[in-house]
């Protein structure tokens, strides 16, 4: 079974300095159709607009992964953790027993793009971490590029669940295809461009979600940009 979520149909927020599409429910979205798929519980396509952000807040129990799409997102935490995310980079947080940070865009006239995802962990109560790391363009080109996972496999980010999470580019006859397995969930986003997965013609923000279903094929991408998620059946 493969659902389509097309982007239109998401949720939508605009408080002025941010500009946030939901695909699950989320703040003053709710749908029970799309409350989450397996353990993936939050994508959230936002724009923040100049010298505005996301002041100091607190989440606990669950592993947030940011993916900069446009700009910058500075980001600081009760951690001691002081970075700077751009285009190219994933930051992993786990908030286990309990963090706070802010993420603010500095640029006095230019938006940042980026996408907030949030994943349940398989346990509550883990030690607060954080991970942040580079994967250059050429690791994504025509492939799926492994940029998270349970164990740090192909030096990716490590979360607290048994799912991974894939980034690629595709252009012309790039393809790549992903094994799914018996059991497991899979997601599909379309970031930017469009692309043909599974027969399935999508253009940014459109999302397909997986169940029973053997093995993805993503091909026929102009300047797409997918992320990928292999996930357990449930949430933890």
């Amino acid at each position: 079974m493969i659902i389509l979520r097309p982007a239109a149909e998401r949720g939508h927020a605009n408080h002025g300095w941010l500009d946030s599409r939901h695909s699950f429910s989320f703040a003053d979205y709710h749908d029970p159709a799309h409350m989450h798929w397996g353990p993936l519980r939050v994508i959230n396509e936002d724009r923040v607009a100049a010298g505005q952000g996301f002041g100091s807040h607190g989440h606990r129990d669950m592993e947030i992964i940011s993916y900069v799409l446009e700009g910058a997102l500075a980001h600081k935490d009760s951690m001691g953790n002081v970075e700077t995310i751009v285009p190219g980079e994933v930051q992993r947080m786990s908030a286990g027993t309990g963090v706070t940070h802010s993420e603010f865009n500095y640029d006095t006239t230019g938006t940042t793009h980026f996408l907030q995802i949030w994943i349940l962990p398989e346990r509550t109560g883990i030690t607060p971490g954080y991970e942040q790391k580079r994967f250059d363009e050429a690791g994504k080109r025509g492939r799926l590029r492994l940029v998270v996972s349970p164990d740090g496999a192909d030096g990716s980010l490590r979360m607290h669940q048994d799912a991974r999470m894939y980034a690629g580019l595709f252009d012309g006859d790039e393809a790549a295809d992903l094994d799914i397995a018996p059991g497991r969930l899979a997601y599909v986003h379309l970031v930017r461009g469009t692309a043909t997965v599974n027969g399935h013609a999508l253009a940014a923000g459109d999302a397909l979600m997986y169940r029973d279903e053997p093995q993805m094929r993503i091909q026929a991408g102009q300047d797409a940009e997918v992320l990928v998620f292999d996930l357990p059946p449930l949430a933890a």
